[in-house]
């Protein structure tokens, strides 16, 4: 009783703060009825204290338009040489990265290259340059245009188009941009400009960046304002990170995450070491090389981590967090008796999405838990149809606790989906109107998930022509694309399929062929690799004579999906890419045994 007393406390001083009134008005008496049947009481309240911390300071950042590049400069003045980016041998402190960026911006405005309110496209990788390149361009009020490295072709062209940038920006000038109108700025260039008095030229903007990410068709450009990458920023803080801490960032810096590593670090002026590309064999002899303290995952780390061979020296380091998203549950336990108790903070959220949820508890298997600051709801979703159920009255239906539904999160004032640059058609087939009465609006997540009786959150399937892959977001419409363009392949279904041990799904795809041609191994193999990222290449082909399609001609993936690639009961020739022999060869029982033994890595 005296908890829930000290709860309702809590939120009668909430409530009278005039300024947050709105963000609390509906949530004390749902904060009681849940305090009450939650056994883990510490942690509710943590998470709840939390959440009212984070609308507090971002609230008042906003207010004052305080950008990150505020809160940089604080650190530079404060504490100029401590360590901010620790790279292969080289450190860099916080006011090197001060002088560095500026030299960036500098290199921009001197020779015309940009001007206050443009937006500039990077084409980086996980480098130094990044950073002072991303700081630079913030320091002149642009907004960043964060590409994915591993496109290619017209997805890499779609991305320039829809950023509406004037620059771009590449650690080197390679082919694909040879032939594409726009000034290009080799980063190597900025090494000996004069520094910039960065304060005369810095401006805020509404928008901060554009991150693109795989969805159904080519990338799209989230919007990131300054108070979403506010929100971002404090995940760190949340997970309770300290100034002394170390931060291995190893994730790719265009993606939200990685991003959200190096800003959430300039927020608590902490050390990051940051690694070019992920390595599992390297992964723990960098976090003792750099005395790393906390670190950033995917699921797909977590699992190449455990699958590396046992070493006695496993659990010598001083990693304590591990902060990230898509740890299955069995990963999760072998990592912990494997590498030591590391508090494990599981994360849901998506780029463009308008909720985050928390695993504060570190309850194995779990996203996060139900809680009262984003309303969201599980609803019944047809996936044969592609489209919720709704009920008489044309409502959504809400799932039962136990069973899985598709995630929706109320669109508002605090809650707000931003949605695609340039792409209004994108932006409204992500939101669903009349949920649960009618005028509201959701935020589709596109993610099928559950709530157990306690609260907490599982993550279920993804919908939709999106599967994925290696960490990465596989849009099978632009895989498809690529493969239709070998002339004699008539049509192509691409999806993705369950491989055991593995996360996520592995790409494949079924294929019709022109009368009186042969599949060509190589040759499709030489297409794919010049135009898709290794990730989104398909391992698996199914040949067959034509593609089964719905009435409105709709092609039919769910029977194969189901079915898979197994040789023994598929009629279809089959095909599995073998990178060593760079071509596709016939899929036999061995090569299946190989896979799902993992003696023959995919």
């Amino acid at each position: 009783m005296g908890k829930v007393l000290l709860l309702r406390i809590i939120c009668v001083v909430v409530l009278n703060a005039p300024r947050l009134r709105f963000f609390y008005h509906r949530s004390l008496k749902k904060i009681l009825n849940h305090a009450k049947s939650q056994p883990q009481f510490t942690s509710l309240l943590f998470y709840f204290i939390y959440l009212f911390f984070v609308h507090i300071v971002v609230s008042h950042y906003i207010q004052n338009n305080y950008t990150i590049v505020d809160c940089f400069l604080e650190r530079v003045k404060k504490q100029p040489n401590k360590p901010f980016l620790l790279f292969k041998d080289e450190t860099f402190t916080y006011q090197d990265a001060d002088r560095l960026s500026n030299q960036a911006a500098r290199a921009l405005l001197q020779n015309g290259l940009v001007k206050q309110g443009d937006t500039v496209t990077f084409f980086v990788t996980n480098e130094p340059m990044f950073v002072w390149l991303w700081l630079a361009v913030f320091k002149i009020g642009c907004s960043a245009a964060l590409l994915n490295t591993n496109i290619r072709s017209k997805s890499l062209l779609h991305c320039f188009k829809c950023s509406g940038a004037q620059v771009l920006l590449v650690a080197e000038v390679a082919q694909p941009f040879q032939r594409f109108p726009m000034k290009i700025c080799e980063t190597c260039d900025f090494v000996n400009v004069i520094s910039l008095a960065c304060l005369k030229w810095r401006g805020n903007y509404f928008v901060t960046s554009y991150n693109f990410f795989s969805g159904t068709g080519f990338p799209k450009a989230a919007v990131i304002s300054h108070t979403k990458l506010w929100r971002f920023v404090m995940i760190l803080r949340s997970c309770g990170l300290k100034s002394d801490d170390v931060l291995y960032v190893s994730l790719p810096l265009y993606h939200s995450a990685g991003l959200a590593g190096v800003t959430g670090a300039i927020d608590l002026g902490i050390t990051v070491a940051l690694k070019r590309k992920f390595s599992s064999s390297q992964f723990w002899d960098d976090c003792r090389k750099y005395n790393v303290t906390a670190i950033q995952y995917i699921g797909e780390i977590m699992r190449f981590l455990c699958n590396t061979p046992k070493k006695p020296n496993d659990r010598s380091h001083k990693v304590r967090i591990a902060i990230g998203n898509g740890i299955r549950a069995n990963v999760w336990r072998d990592f912990l008796n494997r590498f030591g108790n590391i508090q494990i903070l599981e994360l849901y959220g998506a780029t463009e999405g308008n909720i985050i949820l928390m695993n504060y508890s570190g309850k194995i298997g779990a996203v996060g838990r139900d809680n009262f600051f984003f309303p969201f709801a599980l609803i019944k979703y047809d996936v044969e149809q592609g489209k919720p159920l709704r009920d008489s009255t044309g409502l959504c239906i809400q799932v039962p606790k136990g069973e899985p539904g598709l995630l929706v999160a109320e669109i508002s004032v605090r809650a707000p989906f931003l949605g695609y640059a340039r792409d209004l058609q994108q932006t409204e087939k992500k939101k669903l109107h009349d949920v649960l009465k009618k005028g509201d609006v959701f935020f589709n997540t596109g993610d099928l998930m559950l709530i157990d009786k306690d609260g907490f959150v599982y993550f279920h399937d993804r919908i939709g022509d999106t599967f994925r892959w290696k960490g990465e977001n596989v849009s099978t419409n632009e895989v498809a694309d690529v493969i239709t363009q070998v002339d004699y392949i008539t049509e192509a279904t691409v999806y993705g399929v369950e491989v055991p041990g593995n996360e996520g799904r592995i790409g494949m795809a079924a294929i019709a062929l022109k009368d009186g041609h042969t599949f060509d191994s190589e040759g499709v193999f030489k297409h794919l690799e010049s135009f898709l990222p290794a990730y989104a290449r398909p391992r698996f082909i199914r040949i067959q004579s034509s593609l089964d399609v719905t009435g409105t001609f709709k092609l039919m993936k769910a029977g194969l999906v189901k079915e898979g690639f197994n040789p023994s009961a598929i009629p279809d020739p089959l095909y599995f890419l073998d990178d060593r022999e760079k071509k596709f060869v016939p899929l036999t029982m061995d090569i299946v045994h190989a896979v799902l033994s993992g003696k023959i890595k995919i």
